[in-house]
């Protein structure tokens, strides 16, 4: 699973691989099913935005705690399937539903906490912040949904499922562009397990800042770059050999 380059999650390849596999013999003989697991995951990643409510660098804290479990139960309800030969389309299903819901929660959590919905930082609730942080949301969710949409494309034509090397765009130009933006990485910031550590470090700058200054334009840059990747991934699979 770890040399799954454009499948696993670098956390995953780094540590939470080595993680799960110890959590796995205490969950394979047990009556929890892998989709049930996946349900699980779910409910820890929403769980991990609507935790964002609570100020100060206790909320962030919690998101990053939450959202890593998140991550072990993404490994460990796969890992019981395999071992368990109960792999299912129902499965693969879930589990991308759970990403979109997770890591919308997470970004409209973070949105909401800018917001100030509680005034703890002033007298008003500023729903800018929050709207941001559903555009953030939104971005992520359509940058999957770009991904997982060529698969649909592709199975209604009676193609093949796509490789990875058709992913490089036949334009030189465009090619360079990607490669430049892979090697940046900044596009990995509205993912979940990104997001959740960057709103803790900005949450640890608030706290010694004393305001919400750091968790505003951290919004502000996370609902720019989904919208930008959003875009870029676009012209990206257009031109590409994807739907060839």
């Amino acid at each position: 699973m770890k040399d799954r380059r454009s499948g696993e999650h670098w956390a995953g390849r780094l540590y939470m691989r080595e993680i799960s596999l110890h959590v796995d013999p205490f969950l394979v003989n047990t009556r929890i099913t892998p989709n049930q697991l996946t349900y699980l995951m779910v409910v820890v990643g929403i769980a991990g935005g609507a935790v964002l409510l609570v100020p100060g660098l206790t909320g962030a804290i919690l998101a990053a705690v939450l959202f890593q479990i998140y991550l072990l139960l993404d490994c460990v309800d796969g890992e019981v399937a395999r071992w368990r030969k109960q792999t299912s389309i129902t499965g693969v299903y879930l589990d991308r539903i759970g990403h979109y819901l997770c890591e919308a929660a997470l970004l409209v959590g973070f949105g909401v906490r800018g917001a100030d919905v509680f005034h703890h930082n002033g007298s008003s609730t500023n729903w800018l912040w929050a709207f941001l942080g559903t555009v953030a949301a939104l971005g992520a969710i359509l940058i999957k949904a770009e991904t997982d949409l060529v698969d649909v494309a592709r199975q209604r034509s009676g193609l093949p499922a796509v490789k990875d090397e058709a992913s490089t765009p036949r334009s030189s130009g465009l090619a360079l562009a990607r490669r430049a933006a892979a090697a940046l990485k900044f596009h990995r910031l509205v993912g979940g397990i990104e997001a959740s550590l960057f709103i803790l470090v900005v949450a640890i700058a608030d706290m010694v800042r004393g305001d919400l200054f750091f968790t505003r334009l951290g919004i502000a840059v996370l609902a720019g770059i989904a919208v930008l990747q959003t875009l870029l991934h676009l012209v990206s699979i257009l031109a590409s050999s994807r739907l060839k």
